[in-house]
């Protein structure tokens, strides 16, 4: 008795010759018509589409690993830069090895295992429902309406010492959601650098965010006011404890910063002529280092308990 798996082979194939026949058939038919026959020239039309998307798609599938390792490599590049860890002829993978990503889950602000930090993606989850939540408009300050449950973060160590923290920001400027990292170091409130890597604002205005110069203005500069300490409760492992979050004061300000005046540790130069854009930079800035942000992490952080 024929084995059923075979049946089907032989009838899958036999089908197949059918339609190669019948290809063959027709494409001789096609042929044979006149150059100027409304038939013969859909056909053709038709057949060079077909060949086209066969090549795309065998290009697309192709190329994938090669893209995907580039946007690793240049996300690696990016948080290298904000670090202030690349120069010139540095080794990407070798300089990488001293940083460790992290996951946190930002309403706690505690480390998590709940997901993979190799492969997770946190533009992706900040669209998935089941990975993220959506932000009330009154404290969408940011103008991103969702944000994720949890945050990547990056650990740059030294002779197994904190060294630095660097966190993933975004937020709306005039025409784009900028992505970008901010580099702290270990006291969780100096400025390391801030690095706007993604974004389609306006060039020659707030596409000024990714001029060296600018971004050089960062450096040193402090996010948080004690003046008037906020108190945060969080559900920290020991119980009856609180959190301290210090107040955003981190901003950009109009017609530059005047170092002789009070608050000058917490002002960067707005961008001239990008005033939305510089609103929209320091949005993401009081969002994301606030306590809906990173702020109950940078606030263990701080306690060393990051």
């Amino acid at each position: 008795m024929p084995n059923a798996a075979n049946s089907t082979n032989v009838q899958g194939g036999d089908k197949f010759a059918a339609l190669k026949e019948k290809a063959r058939a027709y494409a001789e038919h096609v042929l044979a018509l006149p150059n100027d026959s409304f038939e013969k020239t859909v056909a053709v039309a038709v057949g060079l589409c077909l060949v086209g998307a066969i090549l795309v798609s065998g290009s697309a599938v192709a190329l994938k690993p090669l893209q995907e390792s580039n946007k690793s490599r240049d996300e690696k590049v990016n948080i290298l830069e904000v670090a202030g860890l690349l120069d010139e002829g540095t080794d990407i993978d070798e300089a990488f090895k001293n940083i460790e990503p992290k996951i946190v889950e930002l309403s706690s602000g505690d480390y998590s295992e709940a997901v993979d930090p190799k492969t997770y993606d946190q533009r992706k989850a900040a669209k998935d429902p089941a990975l993220s939540e959506a932000i009330p408009p009154e404290d969408d300050i940011a103008g991103i309406k969702r944000k994720p449950k949890y945050a990547k973060v990056y650990l740059v160590k030294e002779n197994g010492q904190l060294k630095s923290v660097i966190l993933p920001v975004s937020g709306y400027g005039l025409w784009s959601t900028m992505y970008g990292f901010m580099a702290l170091e270990a006291d969780g409130e100096t400025v390391i650098g801030l690095n706007l890597y993604d974004q389609a604002e306006t060039p020659g205005l707030g596409g000024e965010v990714v001029n060296p110069k600018w971004k050089a203005l960062w450096k040193g500069k402090k996010v948080y006011n004690y003046s008037k300490t906020t108190v945060h409760e969080s559900n920290l492992s020991e119980k009856g404890q609180t959190i301290e979050i210090g107040e955003v004061a981190l901003g950009l300000v109009k017609g530059g910063v005047d170092p002789s005046k009070p608050g000058a540790e917490f002002q960067v130069d707005a961008l001239a002529g990008a005033t939305l854009t510089s609103r929209g930079v320091s949005n993401l800035i009081r969002y994301w280092m606030g306590k809906d942000g990173f702020g109950p992490y940078l606030a263990k952080v701080r306690a060393g308990r990051g």
